[in-house]
């Protein structure tokens, strides 16, 4: 077993394994993403040049160039796309969220090879990754379902009974419902870190749908874990918004603006899954006591006779 993952990490130790990795593998991690989701990234560049969308350049009118900025992304975004790019902009995004969980499959196995010292190519783990595909499509809706199910139900109730209340009371209702939605928003993390292992549990464990055994592995440690989560999110979606605001000056609502958000997602998307895969396996080896019967076999190994 690689030395980096033969004992249980503390908070700070696991998001340094994370950032190492993700710069000394860097090549190979995006690629992985490169392969398995950039080919619908470009099916939605040709949808979009077709639709009349600019390559380079895409402002509209406006006195001066944040004003042509502003009134580009709110032409973009509700007048000028037409109802056939706004379907295909919705199937698009179902197919990329599909293959970005087979990408992540990709990057748990490549990680458990490094793990185990085991050599693999980016093919072999993205072959290995679609053989669980169905697994992962399955579990992936029903983690999916659940949370959806969790959070809009009592999001709709809390509404309605703040909107009562605040028929006698303005103040007090619109207290209620923000209190409420922070409270559910937390609630619905949690459980999300508590299940969310299934990925893990259905690709590499082969037990689908993964919500039980990703329960009991992120026993514990539900806090640490939605820590990390929560760190991962904000770090790339801080670089993101950032990257897209310099390209979006500069390109206005393009086609080569959003091939370029779309790359650089790739890479925010990679980050994150290289955090999820080593907070899966050090939460395996906590839970599983894997450290122990590693070392327990290289002593039966050194105790044999030569």
């Amino acid at each position: 077993m690689n030395e980096q993952f033969r004992k249980p990490k503390g908070f700070g130790e696991i998001l340094d394994q994370t950032f190492r990795l993700s710069k000394n593998r860097f090549a190979e991690f995006f690629m992985i993403f490169l392969i398995t989701v950039g080919p619908v990234f470009l099916l939605q560049a040709i949808v979009q040049l077709l639709s009349g969308r600019g390559f380079f350049r895409e402002f509209e009118t406006g006195d001066t160039w944040y004003e042509q900025l502003f009134a580009t992304f709110d032409q973009g975004n509700v007048e000028s796309t037409s109802i056939g790019e706004d379907i295909s902009t919705i199937f698009i995004s179902l197919i990329a969220m599909i293959l970005t969980a087979v990408a992540y499959g990709a990057i748990l196995f490549a990680i458990n090879h490094i793990k185990n010292e085991e050599s693999y190519t980016v093919g072999s783990v993205i072959k290995q990754a679609f053989s669980r595909f169905w697994g992962i499509l399955g579990s992936s809706l029903l983690f999916g379902v659940i949370l959806f199910g969790l959070f809009i139900i009592p999001l709709i109730l809390i509404i309605i009974g703040g909107m009562a209340g605040s028929f006698i009371e303005p103040v007090t209702g619109i207290i209620f419902i923000i209190v409420f939605i922070l409270g559910l928003m937390l609630g619905v993390g949690l459980l999300a870190t508590r299940w969310g292992f299934y990925l893990g549990s259905t690709v590499l464990d082969g037990e689908s749908p993964g919500l039980s055994k990703s329960w009991n592995l992120t026993r514990k440690q539900t806090w640490k874990l939605f820590g990390l989560y929560l760190i991962l999110y904000l770090v790339t979606a801080i670089v993101s918004t950032a990257v897209e605001s310099i390209f979006g000056v500069i390109l206005g609502n393009s086609v080569l603006f959003t091939i370029l958000v779309n790359l650089f997602s790739l890479i925010t998307s990679m980050i994150f899954a290289v955090g999820y895969s080593v907070m899966f396996l050090d939460s395996k080896t906590r839970n599983t006591g894997e450290d122990l019967q590693e070392m327990l076999n290289d002593y039966q190994e050194e105790q044999q006779p030569r």
